[in-house]
């Protein structure tokens, strides 16, 4: 067996057979690993955690699954032993954030071989991790994050213009923050639109500014954030919303390094560098013709991708605890902690709307949480809506899907209500609303009087 020296390595082992602990703690201590047992755990604070490298665990413990111990231990790995193991039971394992699973009769060196190997791996991740510049606001540690973060490295010091691509709610004006905190610029304004949140006939004078009397209501001279962006950067979020038009101008604003306000003959000079962003496929909308070419090849020479948070592995532990921590400081609220049912619910839900969703779910479960543990029900992640009190008995009050509320509101009020309006009635801002229609395939309606509706 050959000997390596982890001598500072701190191994908790929990396994509730005393004969099968003593010759595993033998075995690890044998080959150089500090080790501490237990035959349960319930609580991880009482063995340190901060001074623990990695925790082995037999797969079926007295009061739970061994898996079902990552709602515990938070990010330390975790290696299970299973009496009688099977291919797909260490499928489901892995896939739910264990770092291997091992079958019985267990082999000696294949467990000290997966020891090593996952120390080394969290050793080189901590150290990229240490890497990170400070002024960075994203939380992440799995491989896709930290390889997200090496290009924003390489990034954001030159003034080439980025495309951040990704779904809703996955943070990418977080990447955007990043990239300009990093930047030369950083001195200077970031300035932000959103694209899908202004009406088409607003956003050229949003963007390009405007002459007195250029457009109706236009009663002085005004300029655009473009212009405001001078120096620094400009980020324009969902640009896939952007109308042909308004991309033409942009596109000689990227290309020429001037912009001209709506109805001025004069163009002035302007320093920007540009960021923005999608959870759209541009290339099929240049197909379709609903996005220049040319605009998207000035766009394609940098791209960036925040993976969804179903793709981030052990992540949706660490953004739990801080989004929580944040929920309960905003709310005025008491420090409290998720129920195991309710971790293994974050951890089994899709998350279609990705951190944002996960966000919005606990400041909902922290405001109606009356203990000091949020149980699953709180988080309505199950498709239905949370109760503060009772239910009632009435035989017709069922438990009302959110998704379908929206759906029925909008359809049912859309005729009657602008974009705003619906967005007020709902309590969410126009943007949300925007990606919810996304999202849930519910396209604007267009009348004859009205044009779009926004």
């Amino acid at each position: 067996m050959r000997l390596v020296a982890y001598f500072m390595t701190r191994i908790l082992l929990v396994e509730p057979d005393s004969a099968r602990r003593e010759g595993l703690r033998s075995r690890l201590e044998d080959n150089g690993f500090t080790v501490v047992e237990t035959p349960d755990l319930t609580d991880i604070a009482e063995f340190d955690p901060a001074n623990l490298h990695a925790v082995i665990s037999n797969a079926v413990l007295p009061t739970r699954a061994g898996v079902d111990l990552l709602s515990i231990i938070g990010r330390l790995p975790l290696i299970l032993i299973a009496e009688h193991g099977s291919i797909p039971q260490a499928v489901a394992a892995v896939k739910l954030g264990a770092r291997d699973y091992l079958a019985q009769p267990l082999d000696p060196d294949q467990l000290i071989a997966s020891i090593e190997q996952l120390i080394d791996q969290d050793a080189t991740l901590h150290a990229e991790t240490r890497e990170r510049p400070p002024g960075y606001p994203m939380i992440g540690s799995c491989a896709a994050m930290l390889e997200l973060f090496d290009r924003i490295r390489k990034i954001a010091p030159t003034e080439s213009t980025v495309l951040i691509q990704g779904e809703s709610g996955t943070g990418k004006e977080l990447v955007a923050r990043a990239l300009h905190t990093d930047s030369q610029r950083q001195q200077a304004p970031m300035i932000s639109l959103n694209c899908a949140a202004i009406p088409e006939t607003l956003l050229e004078s949003e963007l390009f500014g405007h002459e007195r009397g250029a457009l109706a209501g236009a009663s002085t001279t005004r300029s655009g954030l473009i212009e405001a962006a001078h120096g620094g950067t400009l980020f324009l979020d969902e640009i896939g919303e952007l109308p042909i038009e308004a991309q033409a101008r942009l596109l000689r604003v990227l290309q020429e390094g001037e912009t001209r306000r709506v109805g001025a003959t004069e163009t002035r000079k302007v320093d920007i560098r540009l960021i923005a962003t999608t959870h759209r496929d541009l290339q099929r909308l240049t197909e379709a013709n609903h996005f220049r070419e040319d605009l998207f090849d000035q766009l394609n020479v940098l791209t960036l991708t925040v993976p969804p948070l179903r793709e981030r592995g052990q992540d949706i532990v660490e953004l739990c605890e801080h989004l929580l921590r944040r929920a309960c400081n905003k709310l005025n609220k008491r420090p409290l902690q998720l129920s195991l049912d309710a971790m293994q619910a974050v951890r089994d839900y899709h998350w279609p709307g990705n951190v944002r969703e996960l966000e919005n779910a606990l400041d909902r479960a922290v405001i109606l949480c009356e203990g000091n543990q949020i149980e699953r029900n709180l988080l309505a992640i199950d498709g239905t809506l949370p109760r503060a009190v009772s239910p009632r008995t009435d035989s017709a009050s069922e438990p009302t899907s959110l998704e379908d509320y929206f759906v029925r509101f909008v359809t049912e009020h859309e005729d009657q209500l602008t974009e705003t309006e619906l967005a007020e009635k709902l309590g969410i801002s126009r943007k949300s609303l925007w990606e919810r229609r996304q999202r849930l395939n519910i396209p604007r309606k267009r009348t004859r009087k009205r044009g779009t509706r926004r």
